[in-house]
């Protein structure tokens, strides 16, 4: 992997609302702000998002895809959010013939459009939507083996100031969210959270531990009250086999009154 490469994950939020002026949102919103100055200015995105699930990891190809409103019962205005970020064809080739070197049978998709693990963060982030755009799906089945190998054999991408997404959320018990917090179940989300960053970002574990950790994540504390489904953890699944190494830093944030986490890379 060529330098200036950076890998982020990002807990995205729910739905629309960070766009809306959610007061839940506003540590997410300021964080992504943060973030965004910190880094380079991305010459192409490469966003793998927690909101699409195909047979094969599958790549967005077209020169300027639209938008996906795939959530329900908001506002009108959220129907009318704008993100004309341009498509890179040339990139989904890349991501396309660098999953198949390393033995993926995966797909270009040419219809597909950005959905809201995309638009919602980058408008955040860029609001300008000036950056070439790439979605890369996550695959049915949800396995986090092989979502980590994904990871592993997109390093040789060697486009130069590419930055990685993986768009998710590191809490995502819906129920929880609706429910009042307690004692029992905050010690559940800093327990999982407090694992979470041990296992990206301690300089204890090699490649081959990180791997094995993030492989049996089912077996770290309160990871099925966190994780009832993973397709919100997946993303991070993905930055992790990519980065192969501990991460550059962590931020730590409260969205919708949860404790969350987000993780960068700086290759």
């Amino acid at each position: 992997m060529t330098k200036n490469q950076q890998i982020l994950y990002l807990s995205h939020g729910g739905g629309p609302l960070p766009l809306l002026g959610d007061e839940g949102h506003k540590d997410m919103v300021a964080t992504l702000q943060q973030i965004a100055t910190k880094i380079p200015k991305p010459t192409a995105i490469l966003l793998i998002s927690a909101h699409w699930e195909a047979n094969v990891p599958t790549i967005t190809a077209a020169p300027n895809p639209a938008l996906i409103y795939d959530y329900y019962g908001f506002p009108p205005e959220s129907y009318e959010i704008t993100y004309p970020a341009p498509g890179n064809p040339e990139l989904a080739r890349n991501v396309h013939a660098q999953l198949k070197k390393n033995g993926f049978h995966a797909e270009l998709h040419y219809q597909r459009g950005f959905d809201h693990g995309m638009f919602v963060p980058l408008k955040i982030m860029y609001p300008e939507a000036d950056i070439p755009c790439v979605q890369l799906s996550l695959v049915k089945g949800l396995d986090a083996e092989e979502h980590l190998k994904i990871g592993q054999a997109l390093k040789g991408l060697d486009d130069e100031n590419l930055l990685i997404i993986g768009s998710g959320f590191s809490f995502h018990n819906m129920r929880a969210f609706f429910a009042p917090d307690t004692t029992e179940t905050k010690t559940a989300t800093s327990a999982f959270d407090t694992w979470l960053q041990e296992s990206c970002c301690s300089p204890a574990f090699n490649e081959m531990d990180r791997f094995k950790l993030l492989t049996d994540w089912e077996q770290a504390p309160s990871a099925r009250y966190c994780h009832p489904r993973e397709e919100h953890l997946l993303p991070l699944h993905v930055c992790c086999g990519m980065a192969g190494q501990p991460c550059t830093e962590h931020f730590g944030l409260d969205i919708i009154g949860k404790k969350s986490s987000m993780f960068l890379w700086s290759i």
